[in-house]
């Protein structure tokens, strides 16, 4: 009689490893209305982004605005001397009735520093060739992992330096981005028989 221990055994890890696959990102994606990604302003949506611009500066971040509504934040971290982090924050601001509402999101990456070495081969007449690893201080930054910041709080303390800096900003009138119109002109005449 064949023995099926070895292939129960195999089908067992096979089972264990697809059991051990994480469930997919989707899943936990809960859509919920009160969402840390967004405040609201009573600013126009270009100031709006050029507060949130100003908030980014102030922390150090280099800004990039490819419109004047959106905008791009990068930072950059080196906990240990062998990792870096990444800190990408975008904020879009969009025009309502009641003002602007400014949506942010934050994604950090992680890289490692990993070391590559090389070998060199020597070959002697009559005895064959030799292959020696040879140390270098060559390496590089590898991603190793990329996820958005969910975290309430970091968005809170980021929408409350926007409001802070927003209340010294100049205003417009709100939640316009009209341009005023052309200037009128007034003649010398006009100017002379005002008197």
């Amino acid at each position: 009689m064949p023995d099926f221990r070895p292939a129960l055994l195999l089908a067992a890890f096979l089972l264990a490893g697809c059991a051990s696959a994480p469930p997919p990102a989707w899943r936990a994606e809960t859509f919920a209305s009160d969402s840390p990604f967004y405040t609201h302003s009573d600013l126009a949506p270009a100031e709006s982004c050029d507060v949130g611009r100003r908030a980014l500066l102030s922390q150090g971040y280099e800004v990039e605005s490819p419109a004047s509504a959106t905008m791009r934040g990068n930072k950059f971290f080196q906990p240990q001397p062998d990792q870096m982090m990444q800190l990408k924050i975008t904020l879009v601001c969009i025009g309502n009735r009641a003002g602007t509402t400014v949506y942010a999101s934050a994604l950090q990456t992680r890289y490692e520093l990993k070391s590559t070495g090389t070998s060199t081969g020597v070959s002697v007449a009559g005895f064959g060739s030799i292959s020696l690893p040879l140390p270098t201080d060559k390496g590089s930054l590898v991603k190793v992992g990329e996820e958005t910041v969910g975290d309430p709080a970091f968005y809170q303390r980021l929408f409350t330096l926007i409001d802070t800096l927003a209340m010294g900003a100049p205003r417009s009138s709100p939640a316009t981005d009209e341009q005023p119109g052309p200037a009128q002109h007034i003649a010398p005449s006009d100017v002379s028989n005002s008197r």
